[in-house]
C-alpha cells in the first residue's frame, strides 16, 4: 500500500473553510460523524471556520426529527460551528439563478424526457451491453434539429458536461485520480419542480460559503467529476477533496443500520463519553504515530490532513469500550455523578442523596466501560436484584447458610463503614471455620446478583444496612 497523502499546503493568506453537510433523512450516523470530525479538527488546526449545512432537498425523506437529531449529535460530540445551520431549501431562489446562468451561457439546457423515455433508453443501451448514460437527446448542438417541445411536460435542467477530456484531481487520501468526460453524462440539476439536485446544489453552496476544503466519505468519488465541471462552468476555485474510505463493521460488512446502534445519540443514550468517541472515531482512518489515548486539543495540533489512510476503518466495539473506559475512570465527581444518574434516570429509578451515588460511582467504576454498566451495578443498590437459580445452587450452600446468618446479625449493630464491615466478615469466617472465597460469592450472589464485585466491604458499605440484611435473609 502507497504512503498516506501529505499534508495539504496551505497557500500564504488562505482561509481554510470546511464544512459538513448531513442530509436530514435519518440520523447522525458514526461516517459523518467521523468526517465532521475532521473537517472540525482540520480547521480548528488551520484557525479556520467550520460551517454546518443541512441538505435537506430531498423534502419528501426530510424530517424536522432528523434535523433535531443531527443537531443533537454535533452538540453532544463537541464540533462547534461558525456558521450555520444553513438549510438548502430556505435558497432556492439562488440556486435558480445559478441554473439561469449557465441557461444563458449554454452550459446548462432544458430536457423533456419523460421517465418512461429514460428508462426505455436505459434498457436498450443496457440489451446491448453499454453503459447506462443519458444519450443527449435535448442536448443542443450546432445543426442539430431537437425533437418537438411535448406538451404538458414539465422540463428538468440538465447540466452541460464536456463531451471530450479528463478530470484531474489530487486527492488528500487517494491521490491523483483521472476520469474521462465521456464516461459521465449530462447530468439533472435542476428537477422538474424547481428544486435542485445534491451535485448541483453541493457545488453552489461551496462556492457561496468559500469552502476550501471539503472531506467526506468515498461514496462520494463518483460524483466528484460532475462537480469540478460545474465549478469550472461556474468559473470558481475548486476545493481541495479528500475522500475517506468508508467504516466497515466487526463482521467486515459495510456499517449500516441493521448491524448494531450506528447512530451518535445512540452510543450517548449507552452511556458512552463524548471524548471517548471522538478519540476512538479519530482513529478510524487517521493516525498520530502510536498515540491512542489523546484529548480533543491534541488532535487539533496534530491534525494537518496528513496520515489519513487510504483502506477502509474497521468498528471495533471492544476497543471502543477499551477508550471509554479510560475516560470514564478519569472523570471528575461532578460528570460521574451526572453520568450515572441520567442512566439511573433511563431505566426509571430516581437515585436519593448525591453523595451516596457517588460514593457508589467511586466503588464501581474500574469495572464499568460505559455509563450503561454503571447504572447496572448501581440498579443493585436502588432496585431490586433477582441472583440467578445457577448462582444460588453454585454459592449460597448449607455449608455457608448458617454463617450469613451470623453476618447478617453482626451486620445490625456494627458501625456503617468499610472497617466495621471488614472485621464483622472476618469475625464470622472465624466462627464457622470458613474462608473468604467460600461466604464472599455467597453474600455477593444474594445482595449484588452476581458472584464477583470490588472488595466486598466496599460494596456492602454503599448499600443501606437493612438492604444488605434483608437480602442475605432471603436464602
Amino acid at each position: 500500500m502507497s504512503a498516506p497523502h501529505a499534508a495539504p499546503i496551505i497557500a500564504a493568506g488562505q482561509r481554510v473553510r470546511t464544512r459538513i453537510a448531513p442530509s436530514p433523512t435519518g440520523f447522525l450516523h458514526l461516517g459523518t460523524a467521523r468526517t465532521a470530525l475532521f473537517s472540525w479538527a482540520f480547521a480548528r488546526h488551520h484557525r479556520g471556520e467550520f460551517v454546518l449545512r443541512i441538505e435537506d432537498t430531498d423534502v419528501a425523506r426530510s424530517s424536522e426529527a432528523s434535523v433535531e437529531q443531527i443537531l443533537a449529535s454535533m452538540r453532544w460530540l463537541g464540533l462547534d460551528h461558525d456558521e450555520g445551520p444553513i438549510f438548502q431549501m430556505q435558497r432556492l431562489e439562488r440556486y435558480t439563478a445559478v441554473a439561469a446562468r449557465l441557461l444563458a451561457d449554454n452550459k446548462a439546457y432544458y430536457c423533456y424526457a419523460t421517465p418512461a423515455e429514460l428508462e426505455t433508453m436505459r434498457e436498450g443501451q443496457r440489451a446491448r451491453g453499454e453503459k447506462a448514460l443519458y444519450d443527449g437527446r435535448w442536448r443542443p448542438e450546432p445543426g442539430k434539429a431537437l425533437p418537438p417541445i411535448p406538451e404538458g411536460v414539465s422540463p428538468v435542467i440538465r447540466f452541460r458536461n464536456p463531451a471530450a477530456g479528463v478530470v484531474n484531481w489530487d486527492d488528500l487520501v487517494k491521490g491523483p485520480i483521472t476520469i474521462a468526460n465521456h464516461e459521465i453524462d449530462d447530468l439533472v440539476i435542476v428537477r422538474a419542480d424547481g428544486v435542485p439536485t445534491y451535485n448541483f446544489a453541493v457545488v453552489v453552496d461551496d462556492v457561496d460559503m468559500r469552502i476550501s476544503h471539503v472531506f467526506r466519505g468515498d461514496e462520494h468519488v463518483n460524483n466528484t467529476p460532475w462537480q469540478i465541471n460545474i465549478f469550472a462552468a461556474l468559473g470558481a476555485p475548486l476545493p481541495a477533496f479528500a475522500h475517506v474510505p468508508i467504516i466497515l463493521g466487526d463482521d467486515g460488512h459495510k456499517l449500516s443500520k441493521r448491524r448494531g446502534a450506528v447512530s451518535v445519540t445512540a452510543y450517548e443514550d449507552m452511556g458512552y463519553l463524548p471524548e471517548a468517541m471522538l478519540n476512538y472515531l479519530a482513529r478510524l482512518g487517521w493516525s498520530h504515530g502510536d498515540d491512542e489515548i489523546f484529548s480533543r486539543e491534541q488532535m487539533v495540533a496534530w491534525f494537518d490532513g496528513s496520515h489519513l489512510s487510504k483502506s477502509p476503518a474497521q468498528w471495533d466495539p471492544v476497543k471502543l469500550d477499551w477508550v471509554n473506559a479510560h475516560y470514564l475512570r478519569a472523570l471528575d465527581a461532578r460528570r460521574l455523578l451526572a453520568l450515572a444518574t441520567a442512566q439511573l434516570a433511563r431505566r426509571g429509578i430516581v437515585a436519593p442523596a448525591t453523595d451516596a451515588v457517588l460514593r457508589a460511582c467511586v466503588v464501581f467504576k474500574d469495572r464499568c466501560s460505559t455509563g450503561a454498566e454503571l447504572a447496572d451495578w448501581l440498579g443493585a443498590i436502588y432496585g431490586d436484584v433477582a441472583p440467578g437459580a445457577e448462582d444460588l445452587a453454585l454459592h449460597v450452600t448449607d455449608a455457608v447458610r448458617p454463617a450469613l446468618a451470623t453476618l447478617r446479625d453482626k451486620l445490625a449493630t456494627v458501625p456503617w463503614d468499610k472497617a466495621s464491615i471488614a472485621a464483622a466478615i472476618k469475625e464470622t469466617l472465624v466462627a464457622h471455620g470458613l474462608k473468604m472465597p467460600q461466604l464472599a460469592p455467597a453474600v455477593r450472589v444474594l445482595v449484588c446478583g452476581r458472584a464477583q464485585t470490588p472488595s466486598l466491604d466496599a460494596v456492602l458499605e454503599v448499600f443501606e444496612r437493612e438492604t444488605v440484611r434483608a437480602r442475605l435473609a432471603r436464602r
